[in-house]
């Protein structure tokens, strides 16, 4: 998406100005120089920095972070962890999230003395983070969230890394002037009122302690196709309290957000329109961190520059609660998901969905 609006913006320009020559080059300075691309998020640098564009070839393994805004006194947590698969085609691209809570093995991370522990999976950013001078680095959290994700699914090692910024999400959104998604089921919001402002507190709950502290009406989100606000948005696909299967509904609305974005991003009211095209990829940069193992964003996009939003399917992966006596630890995914992971591994996703259609999240 962001080689094909900065794309979009040079021709934008060029018919705008009466013809004059924007060079790619001043283009990729201009947008690349925005994101983020400053240390390495899968690991050694060494291991893929000889790689060159011709060597981004099928099948890929990209993990996608997606954190709160914070600054680096604070450990960061993943509240959102999706892997993208590309299979050797390179003609579609498969989403499947990691739910946040799901309770694993997170290894001994050397570089902060951490020697492991068993725990909820969006703690190991936390525990990777520690720069010893009691500030955190993100970019060092995401490498053991790396290995993490990569011990559990099996998934030798990923080809690229990208930690976004969800506040970054919120002005992508704005710029766009919304987003037009399809709500799959009716859900009231934990967080907020109709009017976008923030529900007060119960007086009891004030000091923390509460499971669902707030009081007072809801803003709620009816099932239909919608065009959201931003601030409507980034709520819908934050709640999990209420629905049916809990965070596994929201892996699936988050899921679809993106979809739905990446829609509206490339659609004609955004890249025609130079004032909006500029704003997406100024929010886009700045919540973006990339590590594409050696070759650039740029070198990323015109990999996968025939890769559409109509080419993206959605992976459900189901599961549930594991406890110790009645208190809760966190997730377990199903017995089944080893099957499919071997799939990804083996790069036969989508002989796996035709035979285990029930994985297929759909678009609704």
């Amino acid at each position: 998406m962001w080689a094909r609006l900065s794309a979009a913006f040079g021709c934008v320009l060029m018919v705008s100005s009466g013809g004059v020559l924007v060079t790619g080059q001043a283009l990729i300075a201009r947008y690349t120089g925005s994101v983020d691309a400053a240390g390495s998020l899968i690991g050694d640098p060494a291991s893929g920095s000889g790689r060159d564009r011709a060597d981004i070839k099928g099948p890929l393994n990209i993990l996608l972070a997606g954190i709160d805004p914070r600054d680096d006194s604070q450990a960061p947590r993943s509240d959102s962890i999706i892997v993208a698969h590309v299979p050797a085609s390179m003609d579609r691209v498969f989403l499947f999230s990691v739910p946040r809570d799901l309770y694993v093995q997170i290894p001994a991370f050397a570089k902060t003395g951490f020697a492991g522990t068993t725990a909820k999976i969006n703690s190991a950013m936390s525990y990777g983070s520690d720069a010893g001078d009691g500030t955190h680095d993100v970019r060092q959290g995401f490498q053991l969230l790396a290995e993490t994700v990569s011990g559990f699914t099996g998934i030798a090692e990923f080809d690229a890394g990208a930690i976004i910024n969800f506040g970054g999400f919120k002005k992508i959104v704005e710029a766009m002037g919304g987003v037009t998604m399809t709500i799959d089921q009716d859900v009231r919001s934990e967080h907020l009122q109709p009017n976008g402002k923030a529900r007060p507190k119960r007086a009891e709950c004030l000091d923390g302690g509460c499971d669902h502290p707030y009081t007072g009406p809801q803003k709620t989100y009816e099932k239909g196709t919608h065009h959201l606000q931003a601030w409507e948005a980034l709520d819908y696909v934050r709640q999990r309290y209420g629905l049916p299967n809990g965070d596994y509904d929201r892996q699936r609305h988050q899921q679809q957000f993106i979809k739905a974005m990446a829609e509206q991003a490339m659609s004609k009211d955004v890249v025609t329109d130079p004032g909006k095209l500029l704003g997406v990829l100024d929010a886009a940069g700045d919540s973006l961190t990339f590590d594409g193992g050696g070759n650039s964003i740029i070198d990323w996009g015109l990999a996968l520059k025939d890769l559409d939003t109509d080419d993206m399917t959605l992976v459900k992966l189901p599961g549930g609660g594991v406890y110790d006596g009645g208190r809760y630890l966190g997730e377990q995914l199903a017995p089944g998901t080893a099957d499919f992971f071997r799939a990804v591994a083996e790069d036969r996703v989508a002989a796996f969905l035709l035979d285990n259609p029930e994985y297929a999240a759909g678009e609704s």
